[in-house]
């Protein structure tokens, strides 16, 4: 599946070029009447510029035609440089109808790099390759609701295809495999997340539903474990495997509501695990979630009472 629409008439080798002084007029100023042009003016001396020019033609490639990249070496394109005010580099700016529209000096991260390719893209009316994955994860999360769990795995593994980092997209693979009870194949995904994104907040609640997940397997009856409850209200291990029958049973807030009894009762219990249960909940949530913010607070008024 190809998310991405390449340009018409884009020709993929010619997207990025070592411009001159000679030829910044047909490279950048005419080009850019059709299409945004990203000038990284550099120099061989230049310790950054080496980080950076890569970066730059990765994310301008992953663009596919929706914007150009001319390299202009200031050592010998001194008029251009001193035209432009060209004082240090790297220096970057992305023209538009032959006038300049953004840039940045030095080096910046790739996340920034990407995010202003997309900026470029967008300002000059066009449909960056960014917000077409969000389009699709939106898609993707959708189906997820609706329980089409299959077509969200195909579709989130189509964005992982054309970027492997997509933190939102390998949580959303892992969170369908969830949904189709394949915990094995979610739990492998979810070990395979590349470096750059293993700490991001979607898999971290990724890594949340799946411990909840396997919990769900072994809970208990909630109404056996209810009237357990009612009869030895001191009963910790009781309480505390209610709440996970509450939450395997789609029942969020009465689980975080009797993990707060828990806690209020003995917070130490079984090395702090009320207030342990309640995090992995909170993380597998949306932080904007009700049931996180209520419980985020009655917890903080307990600890800090």
């Amino acid at each position: 599946m190809d998310l991405l629409n390449t340009a018409a008439g884009s020709d993929t080798s010619d997207l990025i070029k070592d411009g001159t002084e000679a030829t910044f007029m047909a490279d950048v100023v005419e080009t850019s009447q059709d299409i945004p042009v990203i000038v990284d003016f550099w120099a061989p001396w230049c310790g950054p510029c080496k980080t950076l020019g890569p970066l730059l033609e990765e994310a301008v490639t992953a663009a596919k035609g929706a914007v150009k990249m001319v390299k202009i070496n200031v050592d010998e394109a001194q008029a251009i440089a001193s035209q432009l005010r060209i004082q240090s580099v790297p220096t970057v700016y992305a023209f538009f109808k032959g006038q300049p529209v953004d840039g940045f000096q030095g080096a910046v991260p790739g996340s920034e790099i990407k995010a202003f390719v997309d900026r470029v893209i967008e300002a000059a009316g066009g449909e960056s390759p960014g917000g077409q994955l969000e389009d699709a994860v939106a898609a993707a999360e959708e189906m997820l609701t609706e329980g089409a769990a299959v077509d969200a795995a195909q579709t989130f593994a189509a964005i992982l295809g054309e970027d492997p980092n997509h933190a939102a997209a390998y949580g959303g693979l892992v969170r369908s495999h969830i949904a189709s009870g394949d915990l094995e194949q979610a739990e492998a995904i979810l070990n395979g997340a590349p470096a750059e994104i293993s700490t991001s907040p979607e898999i971290e609640a990724a890594h949340a539903q799946l411990e909840l997940a396997k919990q769900a397997a072994d809970a208990g009856p909630v109404a056996d474990l209810t009237a357990l409850v009612d009869a030895e209200p001191d009963n910790h291990q009781a309480r505390f495997d209610l709440a996970q029958a509450l939450h395997a049973n789609g029942d969020v807030e009465e689980a975080v509501a009797q993990l707060l009894e828990l806690f209020r009762r003995d917070r130490e219990w079984n090395e702090s695990a009320a207030k342990s249960q309640l995090f992995t909940i909170f993380d597998a949530l949306k932080p904007n979630d009700p049931i996180v913010l209520n419980g985020r607070r009655k917890l903080s008024s307990m600890i800090f009472a």
